[in-house]
């Protein structure tokens, strides 16, 4: 089981995120970029206590900016939350812990009732 945001590539992200059989929240983020600073740690924690029932996909956007663009992520951080192939939510931009934990649960739910 992960129990840690795993770097996805490009050429990875195919199996790693649309063909996985959890639920993932993509996060597209750059190492210059401050807001995706404040969110890591976040995610970390959230790969850690979802573990075994959800995968944290971290892409860095300045070196694999293929799928950014086929979502057309224009601002980072975006978060991707995707089940089954499909995305499902998109959040763009930081959130505080209490929201984004938010977030996810209301996303687990979604995709754990379907």
């Amino acid at each position: 089981m992960v129990e840690e945001p795993i770097h996805v590539t490009d050429s990875a992200f195919e199996k790693s995120v649309l063909q996985s059989s959890l639920p993932v929240i993509v996060d597209f983020w750059a190492p210059w970029c401050g807001p995706c600073k404040m969110v890591a740690p976040i995610l970390e924690k959230l790969a850690k206590e979802y573990s075994g029932k959800l995968v944290v996909a971290k892409v860095n956007t300045d070196e694999y900016p293929e799928w950014a663009g086929k979502y057309g992520v224009q601002g980072i951080p975006t978060m991707l939350f995707v089940s089954g192939g499909k995305v499902v939510h998109r959040q763009v931009g930081a959130l505080p812990e209490k929201m984004l934990r938010d977030v996810v649960s209301q996303f687990m739910e979604v995709v754990t009732t379907n």
